[in-house]
C-alpha cells in the first residue's frame, strides 16, 4: 500500500471505511466539485455529481462501515494526488477504483473524480 505519496485521499479513505464516513465533508474546500462514476458490472453505472450538496447525497446512499479501500498505487504530481486500488467486502475483492483530487492550498479536497467497477481486477 502507497499512502505516504497520497496523504489526503489515503486520509478521505479511511474516513469512507468508518462509522463516520461524513467526516470528508470537513476535507473540502469551498468550491468543491466532484464526479463518481459507479458501475455495479454487468453495464449497469450510475454517476453521482456535484458540489457539496453532492457529496452529501452520495454519502446518504452509501453502505456504511461495509466496504474497505485498498490504495496499491498512489503518486501525488502538480498539485493532485492520484491513486489505484481495490474494494474489498468482507475480505473479498469488490471492485478496482482511480481516485484523483486536486488538493488546495490548505490541504483540502478542491476536484475529485472517481471511477469504480467490479469489471477489472489489477491483480
Amino acid at each position: 500500500m502507497t499512502t505516504t505519496a497520497t496523504p489526503v485521499l489515503a486520509q478521505w479513505f479511511e474516513h469512507m471505511d468508518s462509522e463516520d464516513p461524513d467526516r470528508v465533508l470537513g476535507m473540502i474546500s469551498d468550491d468543491f466539485v466532484m464526479s463518481v462514476q459507479f458501475s455495479k458490472g454487468a453495464g449497469q453505472s450510475a454517476e453521482f455529481i456535484g458540489d457539496r450538496a453532492g457529496l452529501v447525497g452520495y454519502l446518504e446512499q452509501r453502505e456504511k462501515s461495509v466496504l474497505v479501500h485498498h490504495i496499491d498505487i498512489g503518486v501525488t504530481a502538480g498539485g493532485c494526488e492520484m491513486v489505484l486500488g481495490r474494494t474489498t467486502r468482507d475480505g473479498a475483492f469488490e471492485a478496482s477504483f482511480t481516485a484523483t483530487a486536486q488538493i488546495d492550498e490548505k490541504g483540502l479536497v478542491r476536484r475529485l473524480l472517481i471511477a469504480r467497477t467490479p469489471e477489472v481486477s489489477f491483480d
